[in-house]
């Protein structure tokens, strides 16, 4: 078969016989694909650093049968900033993982590809505060893979502004607090300014996506809130999430 050229981002890399890589990278034309990298831990490959997780490389590959071989690599962005920072490149790690949770194989994902690109970019160049990034890439990728949560009023009694605000992790919908729900099931306590956080991260305009400002106990909350929907909704854990809880003090 052709070369096929593409670009993609590493959301996994596994090592494998001698001096080969497994990678599974994210690509916009072809989703999730895995390619076999042959030589890519030999030292002197020409494109072990395209090899890399969380590198954006412009790819050729050579496909047979289910998978896809590697025959060149020209990295784009390695996001050398993250890799100064030993929790930052945990975070990525996490924001790796979670997109490969909800991407699909050969199914086109430039949306979910922008969005882990952006987030990198966001730890990496911009510098937001992690513990501000991390809730507004999970909420937002959420809604990309079909999870987004109703966040615009109550919905039981229809108020825009929920008195003492709950979420529903499992139901995907904010209540007040007097409203309740079915089954009276877990609700978690969102303060209105972590409502208002959580709007502009569900409806905002994505080049906005981290544009805005919350802490304290308000951040605590968007951020516990994420964390507890992902697990829900995605009916799993992820181990790079527990390893950089371990890591950082958030």
């Amino acid at each position: 078969m052709s070369d096929l050229v593409t670009r993609g981002a590493v959301l996994r890399e596994t090592e494998t016989k001698e001096s080969d890589k497994i990678l599974t990278v994210l690509t916009p034309d072809h989703g999730k694909i895995s390619v076999i990298a042959k030589g890519a831990r030999r030292k002197g490959c020409r494109y072990a650093a395209a090899c890399q997780t969380l590198a954006y490389s412009e790819l050729t590959l050579n496909r047979r049968g289910d998978w896809y071989y590697l025959n060149e690599g020209t990295t784009l962005s390695l996001f050398d900033g993250l890799r100064a920072d030993f929790e930052a490149l945990a975070l990525g790690f996490y924001f790796a993982e979670l997109t490969e949770a909800v991407s699909s194989p050969e199914i086109p994902a430039p949306e979910l590809l922008s969005h882990l690109l952006n987030g990198l970019y966001a730890l990496d160049t911009l510098k937001k505060p992690r513990a501000l990034a991390k809730p507004a890439f999970e909420w937002r990728l959420m809604c990309l893979a079909g999870y987004e949560p109703l966040a615009d009023g109550c919905a039981v009694c229809g108020e825009e502004n929920p008195a003492d605000a709950r979420l529903d992790p499992v139901q995907g919908v904010l209540r007040c607090a007097a409203c309740g729900g079915p089954g009276g099931g877990e609700a978690l306590p969102l303060r209105p300014e972590a409502v208002a956080a959580l709007r502009h991260i569900v409806y905002g305009l994505p080049g906005r996506l981290y544009a805005f400002t919350l802490t304290g106990e308000a951040l605590g909350q968007l951020s516990d809130a994420a964390e507890r929907y992902v697990a829900v909704q995605l009916e799993r854990s992820f181990r790079t999430l527990d390893y950089y809880k371990s890591l950082s003090n958030f």
